[in-house]
Formats: structure tokens, sequence, C-alpha cells
């Protein structure tokens, strides 16, 4: 219906069965409200092209400006070109050429759009806004450029209202901070808050943030990771794998549980901590690995258990705390204190450390006995990743069983002395030297009863021997991981199905209305 032209006139030579209307003109359609300089107006068949500071006007939820548009009052479809501007409430569309289909609600364009929204400007060269929802949706390359980051995608759903953002296929987030991948995520472009699935990780200069599931806080710098998640730290060559962690940017510390291991590598070998959880703390070059609750660790040749474990970058000391067991090869040592100290310049493991109430026990190669050596202290040496030779001294008491070189059993050596010096070769006890008030003897065996072959204190722990990687993990953290294996092979299988729309995104309005 034309409510307001200037001038209505009919040119059957210009423009058949059409009104010519000029200036101030004024149609309404159902409640939308077209304006312009001048148009032309079939009656018949209720359509209209409109030149000239065009401007069609829905409610107060849109307003399309355009150089030239033309309107179908039958299927309710408008097209708007030259300069064409799409407005809302909370976002301003500008391209060539736009379409409005009224029955859907939807404005759809395919020349280069840009849109702005508040601190966000979206760049793509096609798009579709649904108007109910306040939805943005691009299907093809599109790039959010805000003061702090950079959104790229190939599928992206963007609601103007909240400024909520879902990603779906490969899409990166780069800012100064990090760089994000991820290929299906949630980003909450107003308070920095994100949640990705898919493939996603976070790259900071440092580390590198993998899991089947991670959730982001930008102002707080925090990230948290869950199923499957593998933290890679480029320069302290390390890796710490868990099924949850926690990662404050700013306060340089890290927490992971759930089957938490730190994965060092030292001379070209590997060295796997467990414990119920893991922290890290602090900056390159000082950073501290504790672990608690039933630690367990494992390298090449070398393994052990204790209650907690402390270890320090700056200082290469490694402190196994309460219950400290070290198995080296076949041979366990036990004591009340243990460190195992490295060598900063050489990132080599360089000796041993045992305080108070030393134990070395190994089992005879082979009959039933046990090679024990008992003193107060052990200091150890490592070369090339193995212990190579131990003093232990102080109150030092032997039971070792001799044999030949064709194997055969000599006898049983029992010997009390100051000091003891054990050589090890290819893990085994090569040599024993004994200093200073040497009072032993060699039994033969059948001199030497049963009772009197083990030593006050011997306790052989042989069948907890950590053997492998994945013996460091007790049964239920394995069935744990089981389950969660089972959970990401059931997520993978829906990657391509987008994340579902939050609850917060749908009722965004609603709560702003109560807010006020």
């Amino acid at each position: 219906m034309v409510e307001h032209s200037d001038f209505a006139d009919v040119n059957q030579v210009e423009m058949p069965d059409a009104f010519l209307l000029t200036g101030n003109v004024r149609v309404n359609h159902d409640g939308v409200v077209l304006t312009c300089n001048k148009a032309y107006y079939f009656q018949k068949e209720n359509y209209i092209k409109a030149f000239g500071n065009v401007q069609l006007v829905q409610g107060d939820t849109l307003f399309l400006n355009s150089k030239y548009a033309e309107y179908n009052g039958n299927v309710k479809k408008a097209f708007a070109t030259g300069d064409a501007v799409m407005s809302s409430p909370d976002a301003t569309l500008v391209t060539d050429t736009l379409n409005f289909d009224r029955n859907t609600q939807e404005v759809y364009y395919n020349t280069q759009g840009t849109i702005t929204n508040r601190q966000n400007t979206l760049a793509s060269k096609s798009g579709r806004y649904y108007v109910s929802e306040k939805k943005f949706q691009f299907l093809t390359a599109v790039t959010i450029t805000n003061p702090t980051y950079v959104i790229k995608s190939n599928h992206l759903d963007y609601y103007s209202n909240s400024g909520h953002s879902y990603l779906l296929g490969p899409s990166t987030i780069t800012s100064k901070a990090n760089y994000i991948y991820t290929e299906k995520g949630f980003y909450d472009t107003k308070k920095n808050l994100a949640h990705f699935l898919n493939k996603s990780y976070i790259k900071y200069n440092d580390r590198l943030i993998k899991g089947d599931s991670l959730y982001y806080d930008r102002n707080r710098e925090f990230a948290s990771a869950s199923r499957n998640v593998k933290i890679t730290d480029s320069i302290n060559r390390g890796i710490i794998k868990g099924n949850y962690a926690e990662l404050y940017k700013k306060k340089d510390s890290m927490y992971v549980t759930k089957r938490a291991v730190a994965v060092n590598f030292v001379e070209n070998d590997s060295v796997y901590i467990h414990g119920k959880k893991l922290m890290v703390t602090g900056k390159e070059g000082n950073r501290i690995i504790r672990a608690f609750n039933n630690v367990r660790f494992y390298k090449k040749d070398m393994s052990g258990k204790c209650d907690s474990i402390y270890s320090s970058s700056k200082t290469a000391l490694t402190k196994l705390i309460g219950n400290p067991i070290l198995w080296n090869g076949e041979n366990q040592i036990t004591g009340d204190i243990m460190h195992l100290i490295g060598n900063n310049s050489t990132q080599k493991l360089d000796s041993l450390k045992v305080l108070n109430n030393t134990f070395l026990v190994s089992k005879d190669t082979l009959g039933t006995g046990y090679n024990q050596v008992k003193g107060q202290n052990l200091f150890g040496k490592f070369e090339e990743g193995k212990l190579h030779d131990v003093d232990i001294i102080k109150n030092t008491e032997v039971i070792y069983y001799m044999r030949n070189d064709a194997k055969e059993l000599i006898g049983i050596n029992k010997n009390v002395s100051s000091k003891i010096n054990l050589v090890f070769d290819k893990n085994a006890v090569e040599t024993i030297t004994f200093f200073k008030q040497v009072d032993g003897t060699l039994y033969p065996e059948k001199d030497l009863p049963e009772n009197a072959r083990k030593l006050r204190g011997l306790v052989w722990r042989g069948e907890e021997r950590i053997k492998s990687k994945d013996d460091i993990f007790p049964p239920e953290e394995n069935e744990d991981n089981e389950k969660i294996a089972k959970q990401s092979k059931a997520e993978n299988a829906k990657k391509n199905i987008p994340m579902k729309v939050r609850k917060e995104t749908l009722d965004y309005d609603k709560k702003k209305g109560k807010s006020k």
C-alpha cells in the first residue's frame, strides 16, 4: 500500500502497467515500510522497484539501506544492491548486494561483506543472517577481527546480541598470547570464555596443550583440559599426560590428574613419573615438578616408588619422599631419604644419595638366597644413565653369594666393615671392596644355616618392581582410562555435527531483560 509520494504518474512508454512515484516515497506492506526517492509500483503484481536513498524497515529489528531495491509483496522477498547496508540493534552489515526473505526472516549475501559488532569486525565473501535468532552464519571463509585476537573459520555461527561464536571444521584463533586450533568450538567474544572439542589445541611460546575437551578463559589466561590431555614443554623437552589438567599461564603453574604422567627426556632416554596428582610450577630454568600419592617412576634400567616426588630443574635435584624404593636392574635399594642428583650442564643423571637405613639387595642369580648390603648411607655415581658404583658407609654389613667363573657357589661371604664399594657392570655387581675394620668369613653353604643368611630388616619386594612404563599406573586408573577411550571414540564419531547451541545463547536477551 502506497502511503505517500510527492508525485504519482503513469508512463506506459517508459514502464508499462506501473505507477511512477517520485519524492518522499513511502510504501507499507504487512509491517515492512519502504522509503525512497523514486519508485515504480506494479499494482497487479504487488511489486515495487525503488531508486535513491532506499530504506526498508521491519519494526525495530531490521533496516536495509541501498541505492536500489526491489520488493515482491506476493512472495515477501526483497533485493537490495549498491552500497547495501543492513543494520540491526546489535550489528551492521555492509556489502554490495543483499537478499531478504520475510517468510523465513533471513538476509543473505554472496558478495564481499563486512559486519561490525561492538569490538568485532567480521569479513566474509558470503553469509546469512537469521533475524529472529540474531545469528550470522558463514559457510565460506570468514574472519573475526578483535583488538585482542583474530578468528578464522570456514563454518561459523555468530550471534550478534551475545557475541557467541560456534565454529565447525578447521578454525584458528590467533593472538599475542597464544595460537588456538579447533575443529569444533564455542567462543564468547564478550567474556573471552571458550570451549573447544575435536583435535583442538592451545599453543603458547613454550607449551602446547591438547585434549578432547578444552576450556579457556582469556582474561585469566586459564585453561583446563579433559580426556586424553597432552601438554608438551618445548623448552624443557618434557611431556605431561593425563585425563584432566588445569593451567594458569600467568602463575606458570599446572595441575594434572587422572592417570597423570610426566615424561622427561634425559640422555636419549625417557623418565616416566606417575602420581595421582602432578603439579608443575615456576618459569623455565626454575621449574619444579611435584607428584603426590602412590608415586611410581620408570626409566630404562631404573624404576622406583615412593609417597611423593619433588624435582627441581634449577638444582637438578629429585627427592623421593616417604618410603622410597629404587630398582636398578635387579638391585633393590631402600632407605629413609633418597635423592637423585643431575648435572645441569650435561643434562645427565649424575649421582644417587640414600640416607639412613640403607639396604641394597638382589637375588642370587642361580640359587634361592639374597645378596645383601646394609649400612647407614649410600652414595652412588651414574655413568651413561646407569648406576656404575656405590659407596655404603658406616656400620656396613654384607651377605654375598660368591661364585666362580663357572657360576659354581664358592661360599657365602658374611662381613662387617666401616665402608663398602660396589662396582656394577650391566646392572649386576662386578666387584666388592671392603674398607677398614673388616671382620668377615666366607662360609661353605652347608656351614651357614638358613636363619643366618638374612640381615635384619630384609624385605624382598621384587614382585612390586616396575618393569615397564605401563607398570607405573595402578589397575583402577587403567580401567578409568579404558572408559575414557570409549567415550572419546563415541565423541569422534560426531565430529562433523555442530556443537549444540547453549541455553545461555538462546536465552541471552531474556537474561538481559531481567537484569534491566
